[in-house]
């Protein structure tokens, strides 16, 4: 029997999800409030910000003074899982290239897709634009494929592989969007390389590092996944890079253009100061969005909401996600370990012993159970969801409230994550 709320005080939240948003009310007796980024206005003209970090580069020259007429020039793109308007990034630095001589014809562009699959046609179109497409080649890179050239062994022993047209380029340029990652520490800059265009070897080599207690969200120093990334990316002898940050709305807030850790570096900074959000007391529920469309596309990409809502709830208490997953669970891997192995021991000797990559999100959702209940607001098939992934499923967002409050308690107090996959609660 659901749990009978009192309806005569709610406060009424909208969370993301796909591409539109869902209604749940919350008691105001229940409700501690929401963990939020930071307002942060976005600039007036972004293309003009683009521009302006173009024309002042972060300890490198420009891109004209760097390349020559006769170049073969690749630039890196974030694939469909990411939110980067590289449709705005990209033009700038094309106009800039054919200014120095470059000729389109000699221009590739490179989806960096790790281990994700090939962006689509009518996918690439949204994210790049008509235009560009028209003008220059554009390639989807694939982690499993033959020919991947060899470029040196990093210091932790990854010997790293990298895309063939990638690293037959004369210059090298990525393109990114800099923001939290639940092990990397942070996405954008040395990431468009590993795992962007990097081999299958290569990306699991460095994802396996992923236990060490270091390799978490907002932590670059001493996380050996963030450091065998950047020097796989010194290896490749990056030329430049263009990365924005953005804020919770998807507004440019500012570019940072020019070395690649440099630049890197100024856009953490930043990252920092919007989306670390300090918690004073941690609640009973949390209920977190993963941010909507394109970060909730499936559950193997929505984790990153569960894992931001672990820093906001109590030992035992209850996350309910919001996340469509319209593509289902998104990784055979992932899918594959859930049905496998059952307990976090298991999965930890397997990681250690032979680390397959999708295998870390199914770990992470085992250690995420050990800490929590975990309740999610899907499209996915409700006995998978309960049976393969081990989650509480619920077909509405209100349902999924009920069910945690019937948990937790009546008097349970509920803390609201609206963007879960780029909010980090750290303590007050």
């Amino acid at each position: 029997m659901p749990l009978q709320l009192d309806m005569s005080a709610m406060r009424e939240v909208w969370l993301p999800y796909g591409r539109t948003k869902v209604r749940i009310e919350v008691p105001e007796g229940n409700f501690l409030g929401f963990l939020e980024p930071r307002e942060v206005p976005g600039v007036p003209s972004p293309r003009d910000e683009v521009l302006r970090a173009l024309s002042e580069p972060i300890g490198t020259d420009r891109i004209s003074d760097i390349v020559g007429p006769g170049d073969k020039v690749v630039i890196t793109a974030e694939d469909h899982t990411r939110s980067a308007p590289s449709w705005l990034m990209i033009p700038p630095i094309l106009d800039e290239l054919n200014s120095a001589g470059v000729k389109d014809e000699n221009i590739t562009i490179l989806f960096a897709c790790g281990t994700h699959r090939a962006v689509r046609p009518e996918e690439a179109e949204k994210l790049l634009g008509p235009e560009v497409l028209r003008r220059v080649r554009v390639l989807s890179h694939d982690c499993e494929a033959p020919g991947h050239v060899y470029i040196g062994d990093t210091s932790f022993g990854n010997r790293v592989e990298v895309n063939r047209v990638f690293a037959e380029a004369d210059v090298r340029i990525l393109t990114g969007d800099v923001g939290l990652h639940y092990y990397a520490g942070y996405g954008g800059g040395r990431k468009s390389v590993l795992p962007g265009v990097s081999s299958a070897s290569t990306i699991q080599f460095n994802h396996a590092m992923l236990l060490h207690p270091n390799a978490k969200m907002g932590v670059l120093e001493g996380n050996p996944v963030h450091e065998d990334m950047m020097e796989a990316a010194k290896l490749a002898d990056v030329d430049f890079i263009l990365n924005v940050v953005e804020n919770a709305h998807h507004e440019l807030v500012k570019a940072f253009a020019g070395d690649l850790e440099k630049a890197f570096m100024e856009g953490v900074k930043l990252v920092d100061k919007i989306y670390k959000v300090p918690l004073k007391e941690k609640a009973d529920v949390v209920v977190v969005s993963s941010g909507g469309h394109p970060h909730d596309i499936d559950l193997y990409q929505a984790y990153k909401g569960i894992h931001t809502a672990l820093e906001a709830v109590k030992d035992g208490g209850v996350i309910v996600a919001i996340a469509e997953c319209p593509e289902g669970h998104g990784h055979k891997v992932f899918y594959e370990w859930m049905t496998r192995y059952k307990t976090l021991e298991e999965m930890e000797e397997r990681i250690k012993a032979n680390f397959v990559l999708g295998g870390h999100k199914a770990y992470y959702i085992m250690k995420a159970l050990e800490k929590a209940h975990i309740i999610l607001v899907s499209s996915m098939p409700s006995d998978q969801v309960r049976d393969i992934f081990r989650l509480e499923p619920a077909r509405t967002a209100q349902e999924g409230l009920e069910k945690a409050l019937k948990l937790a308690g009546r008097d349970a107090g509920v803390l609201v994550m609206t963007h879960g996959n780029i909010t980090l609660p750290t303590p007050a």
